[in-house]
């Protein structure tokens, strides 16, 4: 049953964002661009700039993902596909996780893959660019898994790219305290397994808890 309804809706939307490849590289565009405003903005200090870099790399991160996140299930419940995957008996919440997988293997990891090029070009610290991908790599996948909800919720809005943002960021500040906290430790050569530790928590929490809530908000959003 898991293989009959996750994989081939992962590999559904795998072969829909390769088909609109201008859609799949507007977000890494945005982040590029935010990324690389700043040192135009703030002055070329490589101290300044190895200061900032985790937070200016993790807001950016954070606002691209949430500009590929109105389109998670509009789509679908446009062309009417929606409902007739939450009618047709297969597990809802199963549904949802592989289109947030799919949601983040486009938008997500190429964030990741990425990173180490955005930090040297805000000159982060050697001990700080492998823990800003490892944060990456923790964090993004809550990020996706958060947004979800969100994205459910205002499915059936008008509009309602404006209101999933108001949902959706404070969701998100937690995990942006927690990622910025690891890496300035780390470039400070401080521990920062703890702040690790609990992104990992948070991910592991939202992956058990957040398809059931999609589910539930979708279910909401088609009545």
């Amino acid at each position: 049953m898991t293989g009959r309804v996750f994989l081939p809706l992962l590999r559904r939307d795998l072969l829909l964002a390769y088909r609109r490849r201008s859609e799949l590289l507007l977000p890494l565009v945005f982040l590029m661009v935010v990324v690389s405003l700043f040192p135009l903005g703030v002055g070329p200090g490589l101290q300044v700039l190895s200061r900032i870099a985790v937070g200016v790399i993790w807001i950016a991160a954070l606002l691209a993902t949430v500009l590929s996140l109105d389109g998670l299930f509009r789509g679908d419940f446009e062309d009417g596909s929606l409902e007739q995957l939450v009618i047709s008996g297969h597990s809802l919440p199963l549904a949802a996780l592989a289109r947030v997988a799919g949601h983040w293997l486009v938008a997500g990891l190429p964030i990741v893959l990425l990173s180490p090029l955005l930090a040297l070009w805000m000159n982060l610290g050697e001990g700080g660019w492998s823990v800003l991908v490892i944060s990456l790599a923790l964090g993004t996948p809550t990020l996706s898994l958060l947004g979800g909800i969100g994205a459910a919720l205002t499915v059936s809005l008008h509009r309602g790219g404006q209101l999933l943002s108001l949902l959706v960021f404070p969701l998100y500040v937690p995990i942006l305290i927690l990622a910025a906290s690891a890496v300035t430790a780390a470039t400070d050569g401080l521990p920062y397994n703890g702040q690790l530790g609990l992104l990992a928590a948070a991910l592991v929490a939202a992956l058990s808890l957040a398809p059931w809530a999609i589910a539930a908000a979708l279910r909401l959003s088609l009545e």
